[in-house]
């Protein structure tokens, strides 16, 4: 079960530390000056606590799959489902995305402020957060699939459960991925148990548009399409969608997709322990909110970060929610659409392991070139939609989208330890780190997806149709290809001034591990003159 606890270092082994790195005053401030041939050395040797179990991090892992379940559902499907099956207008789509999702975005910084103001149980500080925003997560993402059987003003339904789902989804993100910082204090182990979180959030990922895919994927073929007097609709085309179909499968997959939040909560709740690391400095009162967010958005490697993921993130969610559309109406492809969501999520999750052994030997700022694979890919596949081609491409798309899930989660913990080290008397911001990226991040997608649809809107998408007019499918090429390109050089090219190498971040662990060996009290140490680079 889980519980707050942290474990001693073992007794006899305080007499074979490695000796101290040499201090030199400089001022008022002091400097490392250990050579660096024998850093690395050091830093095997203070690895002195008890390691993560293989079955601790599975189980973590496991916690984050059903967020990135029903995201993965909702990012490739809950466009079109708005639109053909809700036959809501393009723009009243939208605005669902643009405002369920600015509450979710809401959600970050308060469900950051009452996590850091709250106290810790016996069953940690984080785990009564995701115990209890569970069971309302579960029935509000279930009502968000419901076709109400009214037809006027059914944007107050989809907008009213979207918002709760994108809130309490947040309730449930927040605390898990701060969790992070206190599975281990160890780096390595924190890196391997991102890696385990990873490939299961690329699997919850693959289950949900898969799972989700191959249940609802007949109800946008032409077998549903009948002619547009049987409802009574007056438009250009001969042709609409039936939606009773569509309404029963797409409530099964959401009622599939909701039990699996089930699975990961217990999965956390029995095998994930919040570790508290006795060495560090502990506050005698909580660091105000607003005070710490103050603190961390004047930390440059955070907000050069932010800004290139921001960028990198938000391209993926544009290519993901228009995905299924393009292959529908754009691309001759919607027999081949969910099995092509299934071949990039194959790839994605296969492609994992190779990118975290890669970012090991390589660098996590090397491994972000993997992102770029992206962009020739979806520039091949707009402008030659061949069958044979859009495999192709849906295979090295995997393997970008796999980097850019996991590289944001393996480097915002260095992040975290660079502003612990430069700031040794500003503790307790981990949560605000993780609630604040989140927070742009929602933002940020929200805004390029109600965009794409109102752009969709503009070029006169017909909701509910079974074609769409010339304009609508060069939109939707631009959205897939020409749009995400440009976000994602824009990112990689903010994400060069990134100052966190291989070298600052063993010295940071060098200097964390030393600190908890020697039960250092913060006068071995002057704010913000640790020499990292």
């Amino acid at each position: 079960m889980a519980g707050v606890g942290a474990k001693d270092p073992p007794p006899g082994q305080q007499g074979k530390l490695p000796p101290n790195p040499p201090l030199q005053e400089t001022g008022q401030s002091r400097h490392f000056q250990e050579p660096e041939q024998s850093l690395g050395r050091a830093v095997e040797g203070l690895a002195y606590e008890d390691k993560l179990s293989v079955c601790s991090k599975l189980c973590y892992g496991i916690g984050g799959a059903p967020n990135q379940v029903a995201s993965s559902a909702t990012s490739f499907f809950l466009q079109i489902y708005l639109l053909d099956i809700a036959q809501i207008p393009p723009f009243q789509a939208s605005l669902v995305q643009v405002l369920g999702r600015a509450c979710g975005a809401a959600a970050d910084p308060l469900a950051g402020f009452f996590i850091n103001q709250s106290k810790t149980t016996r069953f940690g500080q984080l785990m009564p957060w995701l115990l209890g925003c569970t069971p309302f997560t579960i029935v509000s993402y279930i009502l968000m699939w419901y076709l109400p059987p009214f037809i006027s003003n059914r944007i107050l339904w989809y907008l009213t459960f979207y918002c709760l789902f994108q809130a309490l989804s947040t309730l449930y993100q927040v605390p898990y991925s701060a969790l992070t910082m206190f599975l281990s204090t160890d780096q390595a182990d924190r890196d391997s148990a991102t890696a385990y979180r990873m490939v299961f959030e690329v699997l919850g990922t693959l289950i949900g548009a898969t799972l989700h895919g191959q249940i609802v994927a007949g109800a946008h073929t032409s077998s549903h399409c009948i002619q547009n007097e049987t409802i009574g609709l007056q438009q250009n085309s001969s042709e609409v969608l039936d939606v009773s179909y569509g309404k029963k499968v797409y409530m099964i997959a959401a009622g599939l997709i909701g039990g699996i939040y089930l699975v990961g909560i217990l999965s956390l709740f029995f095998g994930v322990e919040e570790k508290v690391d006795p060495y560090t400095l502990m506050p005698d009162k909580k660091v105000p909110f607003f005070k710490g967010q103050k603190h961390a958005m004047k930390h440059q490697p955070y907000l050069i970060f932010t800004a290139a993921f921001l960028l990198i993130l938000t391209a993926v969610q544009i290519e993901q929610g228009n995905f299924v559309l393009f292959c529908t109406y754009a691309a001759d492809l919607r027999s081949h659409f969910q099995n092509l969501v299934l071949i990039i999520l194959v790839s994605a999750t296969v492609s994992v392991p190779f990118w975290q052994r890669f970012l090991k030997h390589f660098g996590k700022k090397k491994a972000a070139c993997g992102i770029s694979l992206m962009i020739p890919s979806v520039i091949m596949l707009v402008t030659i939609p061949n069958i044979f081609l859009a495999y192709f491409v849906a295979i090295v798309s995997g393997l970008s989208i796999a980097a850019s899930f996991l590289l944001p989660w393996s480097m915002l913990p260095d992040v975290v330890d660079h502003f612990r080290m430069q700031n040794i008397h500003l503790p307790g911001h981990e949560t605000i780190f993780y609630s604040s990226f989140i927070f742009f991040t929602k933002i940020s997608t929200g805004i390029g997806m109600g965009i794409s649809s109102f752009s969709l809107q503009f070029v006169g998408y017909k909701s509910g149709m079974c074609t769409q007019s010339t304009h609508v499918v060069i939109t939707l090429k631009i959205l897939v290809g020409g749009i995400p390109s440009i976000l994602i050089l824009l990112g990689l090219s903010i994400l060069l001034l990134y100052p966190i190498n291989e070298k600052s971040q063993k010295k940071m662990k060098y200097a964390f591990e030393n600190s908890r060996r020697n039960h250092l009290n913060t006068e071995n140490f002057v704010e913000g003159n640790i020499e990292l680079k």
